[in-house]
This record gives structure tokens, C-alpha cells and sequence, in this order.
């Protein structure tokens, strides 16, 4: 190009070039000044492409050309961008099909990641449906770690359903034996009143003719009417206790409650009363007094009710007494053992089995089934009220037995430290 910017040659020519050549500017001296030799990008004559151009100053040599280039002139180079800008679009469509494909990865990844993370709660959500319709065993399935938030929300929510559980469980229990202690008591209370009823039915019938048949009736409604009023007084005593003490499967390891007239004692000198009562009652019996496990009887002072105790040690002998052969004998322990004061009683008789053993301190239980209420059998208390006042003392009792072995009732006191 001259000055003017007129193009005096161009190679190659127009028709072979892609797009018909660079579409470029006025390119004259001063322009080519301006630009400085920095390349700069232009469209081709037709549009479909572009160009990259750059346009330098350039005086003629000194020679034949001299004739032809009189004056100083502009070279422009013009190089074609087509496979530049194919390579480019190959590159888009690839990055556009490449990230399409990774973006629906990605998306599935997230989503399975998810419904990963929410297929606990998902769980949770079954499990609290199912506890809604009533099925209290349904427990959270563990699906992710124990240090995750779902974990320890899982373990949460398991710790909950069990007490929930547990708590409709023990009041369940307590309805049913509640049930069954309104049940057992009526008929317990309907044999005496029934006999009652029937002895005064009689006299006033006129069945009774002579003074000594009336006097035996009186004597019997006066048995009737004190087994009727001990009943009474048990239930009374029983239900009382029940509202100071926890059920019987967990004895408290403090003293519940109940209003004891608490004092220093030595359970020795109940064991040493129970010993001469027993000798009183049935002088034809084998009955010892010696320590816990055999042994030699020890002081064991505790701090109780002397008249509760008295009334435990009581039950436990009459139930040796009326559970056992006229030839068995009993042993009563008394002392010291790892912190506790003991007392217990043993006997020779028949023994009770594993089954009897559980349900021997059940309210109205007995094993003992020959001895029926007809018969004179006890009202079955006895041993609950035993194991409900020893309860309300903060001890505890044991049973050891084996059929054809006897029974040893061992009753356990918080021992009292006697400051010498």
C-alpha cells in the first residue's frame, strides 16, 4: 500500500483467499503510524470469517524496484483466523457436550447423595407412623454412623422409644395387677362374709336350738369377722405402701417414703422372740438360732421400725410354720454380713420351684395350692407384705429354695454404725 492507502499489490489474489481476503480499513500512512506495528483482528470481505492483520512501514531498496516504489509504502500482513476460530468452536461444542455430561453426573450424584442423607429420616418418619398405629417395639434402623448428626439423632430417638416403651409397659403391668388385686381381694373378702351371712341366716331361721349351738355359731362369725378385718388391715397396710414404694421388681437403694417410726434396734432380739414363739407354738419342732449361713448369732443393729420388723419376722414364721411338714425344722439366722444386718429364716420343708420362686411375693399367690381359703389357707399377703415393708426400710430380701430343699428368706437392713 502506498501512503494513500492504496493497495498496490496483493498476494495471494482475492478469489483463492478464505472469505475473499482481509476487509480492511483505510491503512494509510498515518494510520499505519498510529498502530505502531500492533497486530489487530478484522472481519473478511464476505463475513464468514476473520483476519489477523498487521501493517508496518517499509522503504524500497535501493535497486530496479526503485522505478516501481518512488515513494515509501505500507506492507500489510494479513493471516486467516478460519482454523483458529474451528478449533475454538470445536473446543465450545466440546466444553458445551462435556459439561452437559458433568452437569447430569453431578446432578444424579447429588441426588442419590440426597436421598442418601434423608433415607434416615425417611425412617424415622416409618418408625413414627408405626408407633402412631400402636406398635411401641418399632425402633429408628441405624443407617449412618454414631459420631454423624443422624446418628446421634437415631440413638436419640431410640433411648426415647425405649423409655416410652418401657413406661407403657410398667403401666400396663400396674393396671393388670391392679385387676387382679381387686379381683383376688373380693373374693377374698366374699368367703367370710359368706360365712357370716350363712351363720346368721341359721339363727335367725331358728336352726340353732340350743345355747351351746349358738355359742360355736358366734365363735365362728367372731373367726370370720377378725380373718375379715387382718384381710382388711393388710390390704390397708399394702396400699399404703404402694404409694410410698416402687414395684416390687426394683427395690430402692434408699429408704422410700413411708411414715416409720424409725429407731436404733438389734434385730438379735427379734430373732431370740421369734425363737421363743416358735418353741410356744409348735414345741414339737426342731428350731435353732444361730448366724447368717449357719454360724454363730451376732448383734445386727439397724435403724427400723421394731413393730414393722416384728410383723415381717411374724409372716416369715407362720409361713414356715403352715408351709411346711410338723416335722420340719427351722433355723433362724441373725448378724452381720458385708455391711448389712441379716435375719433370716430357714426351714426343712417341701421347697419351691423356679416358677413358684418368681410369683412367691405376689399379692395373693399360693404355692401352697392344698391349703385352699376353704381350708383355713392364709389370704396370701403374707410374703408381699414382707417384701413391701423391708422395701419401705431401704433392705431387701432374698429366697433361696430347690424343691425337696426348703426356703431360706433372707431379709437385708442398712446396718447402723455404733460409735463406740
Amino acid at each position: 500500500m502506498n501512503a494513500q492507502g492504496e493497495v498496490l499489490n496483493e498476494l495471494p489474489a482475492e478469489k483463492t483467499s478464505p472469505g475473499g481476503g482481509p476487509d480492511l480499513p483505510v491503512l494509510d500512512a498515518d494510520a499505519v503510524t498510529v498502530r505502531q506495528g500492533k497486530p489487530f483482528t478484522v472481519d473478511s470481505r464476505d463475513g464468514t470469517g476473520r483476519w489477523r492483520v498487521n501493517a508496518v512501514p517499509h522503504q524500497a531498496p535501493n535497486g530496479p524496484l526503485d522505478a516501481a516504489f518512488n515513494t515509501p509504502v505500507n506492507v500489510v500482513v494479513a493471516a486467516s483466523l478460519s482454523q483458529v476460530d474451528d478449533i475454538v468452536n470445536e473446543i465450545r461444542s466440546i466444553s458445551a457436550t462435556v459439561g452437559s455430561v458433568l452437569l447430569c453426573v453431578l446432578t444424579s450424584v447429588g441426588w442419590l447423595a440426597v436421598r442418601s442423607g434423608l433415607g434416615p429420616l425417611t425412617r424415622i418418619e416409618e418408625t413414627a407412623a408405626a408407633i402412631a398405629h400402636g406398635d411401641l417395639s418399632r425402633r429408628v434402623p441405624t443407617l449412618a454412623g454414631p459420631r454423624t448428626e443422624t446418628g446421634r439423632l437415631t440413638a436419640s430417638l431410640n433411648g426415647r422409644l425405649v423409655q416410652i416403651e418401657t413406661a407403657f409397659q410398667a403401666r400396663e403391668e400396674a393396671e393388670a395387677r391392679m385387676r387382679r388385686f381387686v379381683a383376688d381381694a373380693s373374693h377374698e373378702m366374699r368367703t367370710p362374709l359368706v360365712g357370716i351371712k350363712g351363720y346368721t341366716d341359721l339363727y335367725r331361721m331358728g336352726a340353732l336350738p340350743t345355747r351351746e349351738s349358738v355359742d360355736e355359731t358366734m365363735e365362728r362369725i367372731a373367726r370370720e369377722s377378725e380373718r375379715l378385718g387382718r384381710l382388711v388391715q393388710d390390704m390397708l397396710l399394702l396400699a399404703k405402701l404402694d404409694e410410698s414404694n416402687p414395684p416390687a421388681q426394683s427395690a430402692p437403694a434408699t429408704p422410700a417414703p413411708y411414715p416409720l417410726d424409725l429407731a436404733p434396734m438389734d434385730l438379735r432380739t427379734l430373732a431370740i422372740d421369734a425363737l421363743h414363739d416358735i418353741q410356744a407354738m409348735a414345741p414339737t419342732r426342731s428350731v435353732s438360732l444361730t448366724g447368717p449361713d449357719e454360724g454363730k448369732a451376732a448383734s445386727a443393729p439397724a435403724l427400723a421400725d421394731e413393730a414393722r420388723l416384728r410383723q415381717v419376722v411374724s409372716n416369715l414364721v407362720g409361713n414356715a410354720l403352715n408351709h411346711t411338714p410338723s416335722d420340719s425344722g427351722i433355723r433362724i439366722g441373725v448378724g452381720s454380713l458385708d455391711g448389712r444386718a441379716v435375719l433370716e429364716i430357714e426351714d426343712t420343708g417341701p421347697g419351691l420351684t423356679a416358677d413358684e420362686q418368681e410369683r412367691v411375693f405376689e399379692r395373693f399367690y399360693r404355692a401352697d395350692t392344698s391349703r385352699s381359703r376353704s381350708t383355713g389357707g392364709g389370704s396370701g399377703l403374707g410374703l408381699a407384705i414382707v417384701h413391701a415393708l423391708v422395701t419401705a426400710h431401704g433392705g431387701r430380701i432374698e429366697l433361696r429354695s430347690a424343691p425337696g430343699e426348703g426356703c431360706r428368706f433372707r431379709v437385708l437392713q442398712p446396718q447402723l454404725r455404733i460409735e463406740s
